[in-house]
């Protein structure tokens, strides 16, 4: 592998990821968030010979960059220039079902953070752009440009838990066209009355404009609940968020899904008929070592969260997409190699 590529990127909790994932040899596993392939080039090598994996990127500089590194392993690694959202459609049509390990690592990747060209840091004056995909019609600048202020100061206090959205958003109106980072950083620094503290007064709206430009949340609780569908029995489930917003949706469907029953408390009769599929693993967050944050600070707000899908053999329910779930059987003989892609 290159070695510009090694140094590009560094996969955080990767050890914590292998052991959750619980990596089998001859193996399918996908990784949603493949960016660099940190995490893809590892879980390929623990599930050697004979594992396969699948990736999913919506930005196509990523899968080029995760094409090369994952270049040595052949046909066992697949990459899928797609935003995670179509996770089930994906697998299904290229019937790569049920899978061993699924994977989410929700933060920005080195590459977009390093990127100067797309607007993801205010470290780098660009375009206000912040897509994943140049295939997406919206941009920041567009939402900054065209939406009224009460829709920007929403987007900014939802999405970026702002509580001085207004006043924010009553800058960026009274000043438009913005058009670049540098233009939008000094607006909300300015509207904020300067700077205070490390944090960089900016921090939350862009957070808050690149997921609402991406749809990152709603994106999300749709893919998650699709990961759950395509796990065999005993398959694990691995996220890794980082910021409040992303690791609530995330615990919300975990703990949804690992209940037998959602009716209301106080019901004197269950009538949702939900059976949990999932069990929990770990009951609390797990976070990056000390030793780790110390070698690599972008992971000091990492949060992982691990489930396991406990579904009976016996049940034959089906999932949206049409799924049996397999047994614990051929889960066991697909970790021997006998599951077929075709």
């Amino acid at each position: 592998m290159n070695s510009s590529l090694s140094g590009l990127h560094n996969p955080v909790m990767l050890d914590e990821v292998i052991c959750y994932l619980r990596i089998q040899t001859g193996g399918r596993y996908v990784d949603c968030t493949a960016g660099a392939a940190g995490h893809s080039e590892a879980i390929l090598k623990a599930s050697s010979p004979g594992g396969q994996l699948l990736g999913f990127e919506a930005d196509p500089q990523a899968v080029a960059i995760a094409s090369q590194r994952l270049e040595p392993f052949g046909s066992a690694a697949l990459l899928v220039n797609r935003n995670f959202a179509s996770l089930e459609d994906e697998c299904l049509a290229r019937k790569y079902f049920p899978v061993h390990g699924i994977l989410f690592d929700l933060g920005l990747s080195s590459i977009q953070l390093g990127e100067t060209g797309r607007g993801f840091s205010f470290q780098f004056d660009a375009p206000l752009d912040m897509r994943f995909s140049p295939e997406q019609q919206m941009t920041v600048a567009d939402i900054l440009n065209s939406c009224t202020e009460t829709e920007i100061a929403n987007i900014i206090y939802k999405y970026g838990e702002e509580p001085a959205s207004r006043r924010i958003a009553r800058s960026i109106v009274a000043n438009r066209p913005v058009n670049t980072t540098f233009e939008l950083a000094a607006l909300v620094e300015k509207a904020l009355g300067g700077r205070r503290g490390r944090i960089h007064p900016a921090t939350r709206t862009f957070q808050a404009l690149r997921i609402a430009v991406n749809r990152e949340l709603e994106n999300l609780e749709t893919a998650l609940r699709q990961a759950l569908n395509l796990l065999g029995y005993g398959g694990r489930l691995v996220v890794i968020s980082y910021h409040s917003l992303e690791d609530r949706i995330v615990k919300r469907v975990l703990q949804e899904e690992s209940r037998d029953c959602l009716c209301l408390p106080g019901a004197p009769v269950c009538t949702c008929a939900h059976k949990a599929s999932i069990r929990l693993i770990n009951r609390k967050i797990i976070t990056p070592s000390p030793e780790e944050i110390s070698r690599n600070p972008r992971s000091r707000s990492a949060r992982m969260r691990v489930a396991e899908r406990v579904i009976a053999p016996s049940d034959t329910r089906l999932s949206s997409a049409g799924l049996f779930f397999i047994s614990l059987t051929g889960c066991l003989a697909g970790a021997a190699g006998v599951f077929s892609l075709n």
